[in-house]
C-alpha cells in the first residue's frame, strides 16, 4: 500500500467561528508571550475543513482556552465516544483545564459525516473494518485518524501557540479511536495518552485478523517500540462490569479478551505488555482501576486529567 504521510491543510479557507467567549480581559501571563487570540478565545467552536482529502466532511472542533494560558500551555485533544458529542467531551475537561491550565481541543465527528464504527472507532482504514480485503482498503488521507494533526496544526497556528506535541484522551468508543489512533499513525505527535474503557481492543496479536489484531491490515508491518514507549495510561472503572451494555460487542473472538469493559481493558494491557517483555522493548505504560466508578466520562476525565497534568 502507498502511505501517503502527508497533511495538506489551508488555514484561512472557508471556516466558520462560532465563539461563546467568557473573558473579555487578556490573558494572564505565565511567561514573557501571550496566546494570539485574536481570532478565538474562551470557551466555542470552530468548524474545520482545512484538511483538503476531507474538506467535505466539516468538523466542528469544540475548544476551551484557559485565562492564563500562553505560548508554551499544553494542549489537550479530547475524544468523544459513542454520543457523537464534542462539546460534552469538551465541557467535562473545564473546570481541569482552567485548575491546572491546558487547552482543550474536542473534534466532533459526527455520525452523519462518519457513520457507524467503520469510520469512527476505527478510523475508516477499511470501508468494511470488520471484513477487510486488500481492495477495500482506503487510502490512507482519507482515514478519519489523517484529520487528527491538521486539526491539532491549524489551532495552533490560529492561536500562535508554540506547541510541538499534543495529549491525548478517549473515552469509550473514544478510547478505540485513541487505541488505534496511535497504532495506525506511527509518526504522530502525540506526547501522553490516556484511554478510559473502550469496549473493545485492536490487540497487537500478528497473527490475528483485523480488527481484533493487526493480522491482513497496515499495521502488521510496523515495529511496536514507538508505542510502548509511549506515556499510555488505560483506565478503567471497576464497576464497568455490565455484560449487556447495548454498545458492547460481542463474538467468538472478542470475547477473548473478556466479557465486559473491565476485563477487557486488563486483557489488553496484560497482553500489550507480555509482547513488550518478550521482544524487549521499553514499556512505558500504565494501567489504573478507578474505584467506585462504572462507565463514566466524567469521572474519568478527572482521573485523567490527574494522570496528565499531576
Amino acid at each position: 500500500m502507498k502511505r501517503a504521510y502527508f497533511y495538506v491543510y489551508i488555514l484561512l479557507i472557508s471556516f466558520t467561528i462560532a465563539c461563546v467567549e467568557k473573558e473579555d480581559s487578556k490573558p494572564t501571563l505565565n511567561s514573557s508571550e501571550a496566546l494570539d487570540l485574536s481570532k478565538i478565545k474562551g470557551t466555542g467552536m470552530i468548524s474545520f475543513n482545512g484538511y483538503l482529502p476531507l474538506a467535505n466532511k466539516p468538523i466542528p472542533v469544540y475548544y476551551h482556552i484557559p485565562s492564563q494560558a500562553n505560548v508554551n500551555t499544553p494542549i489537550l485533544v479530547v475524544f468523544h465516544g459513542n454520543d457523537r458529542s464534542g462539546e460534552y467531551a469538551r465541557n467535562g475537561f473545564i473546570a481541569n483545564a482552567n485548575l491546572k491550565n491546558f487547552i482543550l481541543i474536542a473534534p466532533e465527528f459526527s455520525q452523519a459525516q462518519f457513520p457507524g464504527g467503520d469510520a469512527y472507532n476505527l478510523g475508516n482504514v477499511f470501508v468494511d473494518g470488520d471484513n477487510p480485503t486488500p481492495t477495500t482498503l482506503n487510502d490512507e488521507s482519507i482515514w478519519t485518524f489523517s484529520a487528527v494533526e491538521p486539526i491539532f496544526e491549524f489551532i495552533k497556528s490560529t492561536i500562535k501557540s508554540k506547541a510541538l506535541v499534543y495529549d491525548v484522551f478517549g473515552h469509550s468508543a473514544g478510547g478505540q479511536f485513541a487505541q488505534r489512533l496511535i497504532l495506525f499513525k506511527p509518526t504522530n505527535k502525540i506526547n501522553n495518552l490516556v484511554i478510559s474503557a473502550p469496549g473493545w481492543y485492536t490487540t497487537l496479536d500478528k497473527t490475528l485478523d483485523f480488527p481484533y489484531g493487526t493480522k491482513s491490515c497496515p499495521a502488521v508491518t510496523y515495529t511496536y517500540d514507538y508505542q510502548f514507549e509511549k506515556y499510555f495510561s488505560i483506565i478503567v472503572g471497576e464497576s464497568d462490569t455490565d455484560p449487556n451494555d447495548s454498545d458492547l460487542r460481542h463474538n467468538d473472538i472478542v470475547d477473548k479478551q473478556g466479557l465486559n469493559r473491565y476485563s477487557r481493558a486488563q486483557y489488553f494491557y496484560s497482553q500489550s505488555r507480555d509482547f513488550a517483555l518478550k521482544d524487549q522493548y521499553t514499556f512505558n505504560w500504565k494501567f489504573q482501576i478507578l474505584q467506585n466508578v462504572g462507565h463514566d466520562f466524567n469521572a474519568a476525565a478527572n482521573a485523567a486529567a490527574l494522570i496528565l497534568y499531576p
